[in-house]
């Protein structure tokens, strides 16, 4: 039976460009040899570009998930306290790694769909506790919510008020999708990982660090094993890792640096705002209401659109897989059945943000939502588009 090519449209995995595919489909190489070697020498000053640093950037064989472990393990003692902002799922999965860690949380979080104050947390950073934070965890963009945090603006509050506290950044679908300056704005270290922004299948892990956070995991009493920072910070330099790497992994993840590098940081940043201006145009067009309602808060990686009255997440969802080949995601935790999310990241173009809307708009009108025509949603996208050309051509 023929059926529709498969089409991501979620936040991650995202779609891996062609190029990168063929580098996957070599033979894989032995992680001591010198090939391997060459090839993880290159990798290191891409990824300080992108990230935008001088400091190292450890590539492990995990998810983000376990570089966000590695950031705490690595840098805060049991005992000892983080203040963590949380404002969606993976936000909040600071917490929950820091507290299995043994490490005492204070938890600032707010409503789903909202960004995290600035008021909120010049509040605690003046408060009574504020001597015994050690990191403060946060997130750059919240995957579940759709949620672009200021992460520059809290950077700079927090090393203002507490000098000495670490900054810890989850910029796992940020990173190559908005900007991101570890060094200009003083992140002592940011995880992120492979399928997202880099355009890659799972499996790879980054993490930078900060002298900073260098000199506080010396004073960690059990820094772990597997991620430890001083094994990684003597392997990064010799085009190694400590343990056996994803080799073939890491073969396709120097080419989506070179794809990326090619571009520029402009032309990928741009990209993402225009993915999202996009679909918020669409989105709007069609009567459906966002979970984000802030333009400046919404991602340029994932958009989250309420349910209509009517629909059944879940309906929407089957007819677009089965009939378009097209997969875009649920809501979760208490918004599982209560949002579908759009993802418009890493190799994702209005072309493909096109077929969605299409796709999207005509599937609800099957379902016999009718709070707008067909066609006022792609016709959005595509008036859009031609306004953000215009202005591109003028400028």
């Amino acid at each position: 039976m023929v059926k529709p090519s498969p089409m991501l449209m979620i936040p991650g995995p995202t779609p891996v460009p062609q190029e990168v595919l063929s580098e996957l489909a070599y033979p894989p190489m032995g992680h001591r040899s010198g090939a391997f070697k060459d090839i993880m020498l290159a990798i290191q000053p891409k990824l300080q570009w992108l990230f935008q640093t001088q400091q190292p950037v450890f590539t492990y064989a995990a998810s983000a998930t376990g570089a966000m472990e590695a950031a705490l393990v690595n840098t805060v003692n049991p005992g000892q306290t983080v203040l963590v902002l949380a404002c969606g799922v993976f936000s909040q999965r600071w917490a929950d790694i820091a507290k299995r860690l043994g490490i005492e949380v204070i938890e600032q979080a707010v409503e789903y769909g909202q960004p995290n104050s600035l008021s909120d947390l010049d509040a605690i950073l003046s408060g009574p506790d504020a001597d015994r934070i050690k990191a403060v965890c946060l997130i750059h963009n919240e995957t579940s919510t759709g949620v672009i945090n200021p992460v520059e603006a809290m950077a700079r509050l927090i090393r203002q008020k507490t000098p000495d506290a670490l900054i810890i950044i989850d910029t796992v679908t940020g990173l190559g999708a908005a900007p991101f300056d570890f060094d200009g704005w003083d992140i002592d270290v940011a995880v992120s990982g492979s399928q997202k922004g880099f355009m890659l299948p799972p499996g790879l892990a980054f993490l930078a660090v900060s002298q900073r956070a260098m000199q506080r995991h010396a004073q960690v009493a059990n820094p772990g094993f597997y991620f430890n920072f001083t094994d990684n910070a003597k392997s990064v330099g010799q085009g190694q890792t400590p343990w056996t790497s994803a080799t073939t992994l890491c073969r396709g993840l120097l080419k989506s640096l070179e794809l990326m590098e090619d571009d520029g940081l402009d032309v990928l940043h741009d990209r993402h705002r225009l993915n999202r201006q996009i679909t918020r145009a669409a989105i709007q067009a069609m009567g459906l209401s966002f979970l984000v309602t802030d333009e400046a808060a919404a991602s340029p990686s994932v958009t989250s659109v309420l349910k209509p009255d009517g629909i059944e997440v879940a309906d929407l969802r089957g007819i677009l897989s089965n009939e378009f080949g097209l997969t875009i995601a649920a809501g979760q935790k208490h918004l599982k059945d209560g949002i579908f999310r759009i993802g418009h990241l890493g190799a994702i173009f209005p072309r493909d943000v096109f077929t969605a809307i299409s796709a999207i708009e005509a599937v609800l009108h099957r379902l016999d939502y009718n709070r707008a025509p067909l066609g006022a949603g792609i016709t959005a996208a595509q008036q859009e588009w031609t306004n953000a050309c215009r202005v591109a051509i003028t400028s």
